[in-house]
């Protein structure tokens, strides 16, 4: 019924509003001006057209564009694609049967046999919260040029956490015996770490360029990346979705300077307030607006706050351009250098 009245208010036409009644008419009276409500409007809704720049008539206005850009801000860029890792998630319902047996041995006034499957239980979770961890830590190693390995090796620690709580289980719950629990742990630490890895252990850099230099940016950026964090969690807590996406966008834009800074670290001493007095500042600001903002919606703050995330968003590409400015100049020296060469050996240029 409610599909044939919004196929009828789909058609755009006020000569159909008898037809609906007529479709409706077995309905009490006020359910029947529900429907025939809701129909319409829904109906009305599903048949305007969708309109935009790019679209082949232009009809819808557009959003104001961010002062200072030259192109529409993608709230995407910099961002990297979550991955769900279904064998990872399936570790923390795999020892959950322990907890079943563990009631039973407790009926059955087995006391060590149910420490040992409720201990196993609770070590077991604890290696798939190491894991999800582990995966998360190894997915930004890889995201980025110059980064330093995982302090506390989550995926190790937690192949070990696995072994550990099948040894438990195995000897203490289901009484297998000592040689027997100690090849079950072997066989499952070595499943798992076969299955899933291990952490990275190398430090990642450029070639040609110093341990020094690379610790010193990858120590920078790790600072940076933990204030643009703090800044998008309390961006969160201000209740509107057009700022936090406009929070989004400063910090792609900042994420891409730092792509600029791995990339040559000699850029790391120019872009040092950058990376710390201004994204301090920026977090210390977005927080005291979130506190004002949710509490009192005082239009004169939001704009405030606007205008800061547009000078930081310049400020960030200012940089950024400055910084492949300095590069580009490098290699026409490069390309220069190797140019007078070739005359010298008698090797024609154009």
């Amino acid at each position: 019924m409610l599909r044939r009245v919004i196929y009828l208010g789909l058609q755009g036409n006020r000569g159909f509003y008898d037809r609906i009644h007529a479709a409706t008419a077995g309905l009490h009276r006020a359910d029947r001006n529900r429907l025939v409500c809701c129909g319409w409007q829904l109906g009305r809704l599903m048949a305007q057209r969708f309109g935009g720049r790019h679209s082949p008539d232009g009809s819808r206005p557009e959003a104001p564009a961010i002062p200072g850009d030259t192109a529409p801000a993608n709230t995407f860029r910099g961002r990297q694609a979550y991955q769900s890792n279904i064998r990872a998630k399936l570790m923390f319902l795999v020892p959950l049967p322990l907890l079943l047996t563990g009631i039973g041995e407790l009926r059955q006034g087995d006391a060590m046999g149910m420490v040992a499957e409720l201990g196993g239980l609770g070590i077991l979770l604890l290696a798939a919260w190491l894991l999800a961890e582990g995966l998360k830590a190894e997915a930004a190693y890889n995201a980025r040029t110059v980064a330093r390995p995982p302090a506390f090796p989550r995926k190790i620690a937690a192949s070990c956490l696995t072994a550990t709580g099948v040894f438990l289980v195995a000897l203490g719950g289901m009484k297998g015996g000592l040689a027997l629990a100690l090849v079950t742990a072997v066989i499952a630490g070595g499943a798992h770490a076969f299955s899933f890895g291990i952490d990275p252990l190398r430090k990642k850099g450029l070639e040609g360029v110093s341990d020094f230099d690379t610790e010193r940016v990858a120590t920078a950026i790790e600072k940076a990346e933990r204030l643009l964090s703090e800044t998008l969690r309390a961006a969160r807590g201000i209740g509107d979705r057009a700022l936090e996406a406009r929070v989004d966008t400063m910090a792609a834009t900042a994420r891409d300077m730092f792509r600029a800074v791995e990339q040559d670290p000699r850029d790391l001493s120019g872009a040092r307030k950058f990376l710390g007095v201004y994204l301090r500042g920026a977090r210390d600001a977005t927080v005291k607006f979130s506190d004002l903002y949710s509490k009192t919606r005082d239009p004169q703050a939001r704009a405030d706050y606007e205008s800061l995330l547009s000078d930081l968003e310049n400020s960030f590409n200012a940089q950024r351009a400055a910084m492949l400015a300095d590069n580009r100049t490098d290699l026409d020296v490069e390309i220069e250098v190797l140019r007078e060469r070739l005359r010298r050996d008698g090797v024609s240029t154009t």
